[in-house]
């Protein structure tokens, strides 16, 4: 469904929904989300101020609760399990996949889990503490263990009856996974050559032995590289020893890839990911706080290193008026570096091969710019105020900023990468802070040096 019609759709059925919420018609709602897909559903819960939400969880056939909070953002999936029993939580998850139903009981509270927990039978308990024995944002986590598998030295009728006989085959399946008697990985047998080949034929002699395995503890945002690189539906999940264990499918990967795109641009203003549009006003002002605040820090260092110079701001007023653009461009600059490279990292372009490479080319960069804007600013405050002496000053130190830029830009983010910090969430913190100090000391410090 192209973007502009599911938001016209998204926004005539909400509109519905809310009329007719308005108008205590709840059966005719309740009909309405029955004739809804959960992906829909679940697009108009978000899409609900926090009222509205709740009674239309209420009238959420029990029935599909559990697609429909797989659809939904954690922050958004929180707010509605609080409303609801233990049991009603267990019952949801019960036909879950065994990622969705990790994702969903780690975003849980431990006292809420552990009720939840308690209320599920034997079997989904066991399936649950599986699927969070793997690590969080591995492949384990993302991997579903509904699989089809085969043995190599068996014909194609034999795979045919096989499948007739389990009936249905798990969605998003393009290949059947060979194993041996131990359950080794040994390839996969595509389902276009299962379909076209004859029925006689022996796996083993027409099975693909060469497709690759994603390790069980593989970060999720490389998987989703190995699928963007080798055009995958799906692919197998080993162990340490090759013993098949699940597989990861496009769908999966499709939100993998979405999350680190809405982290990468969210993370960068201090906004989570997951965070409801519609949450309380106290609860997003809390987190939005903490960036402020973080960056009231930042400009309270850049403006202690101003107050050095006040005596100079004394003499020369001007340079009050012409203080802020070499921090401006400075930062803008930088920025544009910084975002480049935490993509370039995000993607797998940036290893320690070319880590060098990178930071000569953003030197060369920021030397050249440098170059350009300094003489051009200088010959603009030159003609303005008709002093070539200030306007050396500012070329100078604009020169200084956008070579600091351009370096800061591309080593903060590999530094915090190293220190496992998310670059995305402080690397422009850093960066201003590198820009606004380097900026304002490079001008007036030139300036009380040369002009008082």
């Amino acid at each position: 469904m192209p973007e502009v019609f599911e938001q016209d759709y998204t926004l005539e059925q909400l509109q519905k929904v809310t009329k007719a919420l308005n108008s205590g018609q709840f059966v005719q709602v309740r009909r309405m989300l029955a004739e809804t897909a959960p992906c829909d559903t679940a697009l108009l819960l978000e899409s609900s101020p926090h009222k509205v939400r709740s009674m239309l969880w209420q009238l959420v056939d029990p029935d599909i609760q559990g697609d429909v909070l797989e659809e939904l953002s954690e922050d958004v999936r929180l707010g509605i399990i609080a409303q609801m029993e233990p049991e009603l939580i267990a019952a949801a998850t019960e036909d879950m996949d065994d990622d969705d139903l990790g994702d969903v009981l780690r975003s849980l509270p431990d006292t809420v889990y552990q009720d939840v927990i308690g209320a599920m039978d034997s079997q989904d308990r066991e399936r649950a503490t599986q699927a969070l024995s793997y690590k969080e944002h591995s492949a384990g986590a993302l991997m579903s263990t509904d699989t089809v598998t085969i043995r190599p030295d068996v014909t194609l009728e034999v795979v045919f009856r096989y499948l007739r006989l389990k009936g249905e085959l798990p969605d998003g399946t393009d290949e059947l996974y060979v194993v041996d008697k131990d359950n080794c990985f040994l390839g996969t047998l595509p389902v276009n050559t299962l379909l076209t080949k004859s029925p006689d034929s022996m796996v083993r002699d027409l099975m693909d032995e060469d497709k690759e395995t994603i390790p069980i503890s593989m970060d999720e945002s490389e998987v989703a590289q190995l699928f963007e690189r080798h055009n995958w539906i799906s692919a197998p999940v080993v162990d340490d020893n090759a013993h098949l264990l699940g597989r990861v499918t496009i769908d999966d990967v499709v939100d993998v890839i979405r999350e680190d795109a809405e982290h990468s641009l969210l993370s960068m203003t201090g906004l989570e990911d997951e965070e409801d549009t519609f949450a309380p006003v106290l609860k997003s002002s809390q987190r939005r706080s903490i960036w402020l605040g973080i960056n009231l820090l930042t400009a309270l260092m850049a403006a202690f290193v101003a107050s050095f110079f006040e005596g100079t701001l004394d003499i020369l007023p001007i340079l009050a008026v012409l203080n802020g653009i070499v921090p401006s461009m400075g930062g803008v600059a930088g920025s544009q570096t910084l975002t480049l490279v935490i993509r370039g990292i995000a993607l797998g372009h940036i290893n320690q091969t070319n880590q060098k490479f990178l930071m000569g080319k953003e030197l060369a960069i920021g030397a050249l710019n440098g170059v350009l804007w300094s003489v051009l600013i200088a010959g603009v405050i030159a003609v303005w105020q008709w002093d070539f002496t200030l306007g050396a000053v500012i070329a100078f130190a604009m020169f200084m900023n956008l070579v600091a830029a351009g370096i800061a830009g591309a080593s903060i983010p590999i530094m915090l990468k190293r220190m496992n910090i998310d670059p995305a969430l402080a690397g422009s913190v850093v960066l201003t802070t590198v820009t606004d100090i380097v900026g304002i000391f490079a001008f007036l410090g030139t300036a009380t040096w040369l002009l008082v």
